[in-house]
């Protein structure tokens, strides 16, 4: 400890000395000795100027470590008095109370000297601190330990000082200690606590409204099983872009989204909670996947030309069990078959959202019953040093292992991918399942198809079909009658305004009957309100009357798809 460069900090030290040059005192140079007729210096100062410690003299009148030291005319007790922190000084393998100042007194009650630190000073004790002592005692190095709380509530950090002794004849007072000091923090590590209180609270706001930007439940669709999980990254405030979302689109068939928008803060949320709601909208329409990223590519320039964002719109038809997808610079969607083969998909089909000037195009993967699809964000495979391929090969190596439900693989997919809740990236995840069912849950899943050759025959044709298909399906004989008359009218319609080909499906779930008709014609229908005289343009009204729900959506290569749906009585929603 240099308690000469303590005592130029302690009020008063500067005036004597100066009062001492004023009298024609000369202070000694560092390392100097000076005799017994030097008054400037105590006769009995020994030992060396620098060393890891001071070097101590006792005194005759009470052993210690301390006893007739003088710094600047000032006895080193009148040194620590003075000192604006709690000081305590033991001494020896048992840490011994050599001293102890008044400001520790005031904080801790009265200690007895020569008492031993574990028995007279429990507030060290309870902090952890004796082991430490040791530490100081044995390396002759200094530990602090910042910002303690004590009983009481203040907080204090506390530094512990090797001290060394001088050389003396009684070896009995030779022994080294260990200077504690703390000083009172209670300030600052109240104001800190204020601060991490905030900075949680603006995160849990920001978490919040990242979260409220995404679906509060996902929309479960009667062929596949879907799960999906949101985990935002770092402790900051700023949440990312990072979005995902489930569409039913009508017929059986279902949009699956997954996007992330560059950067952090209130502004990537903001952008990706209107993509996404544009991106619900435009699924609407029921365009092919390619097309609703060309729209969403001009709206995103429109909302904000600084952000860039990367997309995967899919769409799942189980009539053909293919996942058809386009991808605007995002990752490529992982797919695990029956037979635990992993397909992963082309490079993307188009450049990142807010590009402008790209046609996009789609591509498709088998996804048939047992498959299991993937669809992720970069926080999921992306990490510092390493390329993003090692990235994703380890997330096929995660899925070709990862088996159960679609909770139970995210839950797989995040662990082995070694995400955690200090990860510094936001992670989104989907994953889709098309389940294998057997035995009674089969019997709920049927399919059936006739190809219609057009002519006067086709409409009955298509009767007969429609009402021996439902019958078979045990269907009451309401549902049976309105599922005749509406395959009756689309197809009627399909004979009037389309062209061949034409084919009449017919399709049972769990929740719902579909009637659906193709034709080679692009042009979808509309639905009009027919004058009392027209003979013809009624169709579509009873169609969209009796039904539950229908549309029309242009086909791949041409053509057009009419269909309607029949809610099955206490039939989940």
């Amino acid at each position: 400890m240099n308690f000469t460069r303590w005592s130029a900090r302690i009020p008063g030290t500067q005036r004597r000395a100066a009062a001492r040059n004023d009298h024609g005192a000369v202070p000694p140079a560092r390392g100097e000795h000076h005799g017994p007729e030097d008054p400037s210096t105590p006769a009995d100062r020994t030992g060396p100027a620098d060393g890891p410690g001071p070097a101590l003299a006792t005194s005759t009148t009470a052993p210690g470590p301390l006893d007739g030291l003088l710094v600047d005319g000032l006895t080193v007790q009148d040194i620590l008095a003075r000192v604006p922190a709690l000081v305590v000084l033991v001494q020896g393998p048992e840490h011994r109370i050599a001293h102890v100042n008044a400001e520790y007194e005031a904080a801790f009650g009265p200690r007895t000297p020569g008492a031993r630190a574990a028995d007279a000073l429990p507030e060290l004790a309870e902090l952890g601190l004796l082991p430490l002592l040791d530490q100081v005692l044995r390396s002759g190095r200094p530990r602090t330990v910042k910002s303690r709380k004590v009983a009481g509530g203040r907080s204090y950090t506390f530094t512990c000082t090797p001290v060394l002794p001088a050389p003396a004849a009684d070896a009995a007072r030779t022994e080294s200690g260990v200077l504690v000091f703390a000083v009172d923090v209670t300030a600052h590590a109240e104001a800190a606590e204020r601060l991490r209180a905030s900075e949680r609270r603006l995160r849990e706001t920001a978490v919040a409204l990242q979260r409220s930007l995404l679906p509060q439940e996902l929309e479960q669709p009667d062929d596949l099983r879907v799960a999906a999980t949101y985990q935002p990254g770092g402790t900051e405030a700023a949440v990312g872009g990072d979005w995902y979302d489930v569409i039913t689109l009508g017929a059986g068939r279902t949009a699956l989204v997954i996007g992330d928008v560059m950067g952090r803060g209130v502004r990537a949320a903001a952008v990706m909670g209107q993509l996404r709601t544009a991106v619900r909208a435009y699924a609407r329409l029921d365009l092919p996947p390619h097309e609703v990223l060309q729209l969403l590519d001009g709206l995103a320039t429109e909302i904000d030309p600084s952000q860039i964002a990367t997309c995967v719109y899919a769409v799942h038809d189980p009539n053909e069990g293919r996942l058809v997808y386009a991808s605007a610079g995002h990752l490529p969607v992982l797919v695990r078959d029956a037979d635990g083969v992993i397909h992963r998909a082309d490079e993307p089909t188009g450049p990142p959202l807010g590009t402008g000037g790209w046609v996009h195009t789609s591509g498709s993967l088998p996804l048939g019953p047992g498959s299991t699809a993937v669809l992720y964000t970069d926080g999921l495979v992306e990490r510092r040093g390493e390329d993003i391929d090692e990235g994703v090969a380890a997330l096929e190596a995660a899925l070709a292992g990862a088996t159960g439900d679609p909770h139970v693989v995210c839950d797989r997919l995040i662990r082995a991918l070694g995400v955690t809740a200090e990860h510094d990236d936001d992670v989104a995840v989907l994953v889709l399942q098309h389940p294998t069912r057997t035995g009674p849950d089969a019997e709920l899943f049927h399919n059936a198809a006739l190809e219609l050759l057009g002519g006067i025959e086709a409409a009955p044709r298509a009767r007969a079909f429609a009402s021996g298909v439902l019958a078979s399906w045990r269907f009451s004989t309401e549902l049976h009658d309105l599922g005749v008359l509406a395959a009756s009218e689309l197809v009627a319609n399909s004979l009037q305004h389309g062209t061949p080909p034409m084919r009449l499906r017919l399709r049972r779930t769990d929740r719902r009957l579909i009637i659906e008709v193709t034709d080679g014609d692009d042009h979808l229908p509309r639905r009009r309100r027919a004058e009392p005289a027209d003979e013809t343009g009624r169709g579509i009204s009873i169609v969209a009357t009796i039904a539950t729900s229908w549309g029309s959506r242009r086909t791949p290569g041409g053509g057009k798809a009419v269909w309607c749906e029949f809610a099955l009585p206490g039939a989940p929603s």
